[in-house]
């Protein structure tokens, strides 16, 4: 039993990680690093659309943008098999131009994780643009630097703080993903199992409730030390605005 496990203090017992949370573990760093950093040009693009920019269906599209937030995951991962699957809409010409295949494939659980982490990583770069003092820019534009020069050397380093934030925020979802993901990529041992699939492996195995507790506690251990990262930058965002302002 569980109880037996935590009151023998058996937990702690043997190597720190074993092969198989070794494996799981840098699957689910892999995924998450990729899905975050493939994902964040464009979600710099659509964070300075909503926070500077009005255009007609703004609020549509903002919901569009949030909709993972809201649906249920298998659902995500259901829209992902029929579009970016190996015979689905995009997934099929994706294929058979470049050979790149989606399903049942890290890549895969990656884009998964991409998708349902990407609305809390524009989230926090929207709400670092909003913080941004727009007099600043206008007047770096009056002095006669371009909108591209104002970006890069005012309004993104600014922004830089709230950036990495939504990085870490959406680093720490993907490292949780599991509805979306198993039901696009499946459940594949060193190629789709990362921590949340490695734990539902031991739930559903009887007398694996140790190796499901372990894989538990390393969770827990790095998503709080990504929300804690997050809640640092925020505060050194915030500090550092207003000093500019």
């Amino acid at each position: 039993m569980l109880s037996d496990v935590l009151v023998s203090g058996s937990l702690f017992d043997g190597p720190l990680l074993s092969e198989y949370e070794t494996t799981a573990l840098l699957l689910s760093l892999k995924v998450s690093a990729v899905a975050v950093l493939a994902s964040l040009p464009l979600g710099i693009l659509c964070a300075w659309l909503l926070a500077r920019v009005e255009f007609p269906g703004k609020a549509v599209f903002d919901s569009l943008l949030h909709l993972p937030l809201v649906l249920p995951p298998v659902v995500v991962g259901y829209l992902l098999l029929i579009s970016m699957g190996r015979q689905g809409v995009i997934g099929q010409w994706i294929y058979n131009w470049f050979g790149v295949s989606f399903s049942f494939s890290w890549r895969g659980a990656a884009l998964a994780a991409a998708v349902v982490s990407f609305p809390l990583m524009v989230r926090a770069i929207r709400q670092s643009f909003e913080t941004v003092d727009i007099r600043l820019e206008q007047a770096a534009r009056t002095l006669g630097s371009s909108r591209w020069r104002v970006f890069l050397t005012i309004t993104l380093p600014l922004t830089s703080p709230g950036i990495v934030s939504g990085m870490i925020i959406a680093f720490a979802r993907s490292l949780g993903e599991f509805g979306s993901t198993i039901t696009f990529v499946s459940n594949i041992p060193g190629e789709t199992r990362t921590i949340p699939l490695a734990m539902y492996s031991f739930i559903e195995t009887p007398g694996a409730e140790y190796q499901a507790m372990r894989l538990c506690i390393i969770s827990i251990v790095i998503a709080l030390a990504s929300l804690l990262a997050s809640q640092w930058l925020t505060k050194k965002a915030l500090k550092r605005t207003a000093s500019v302002c």
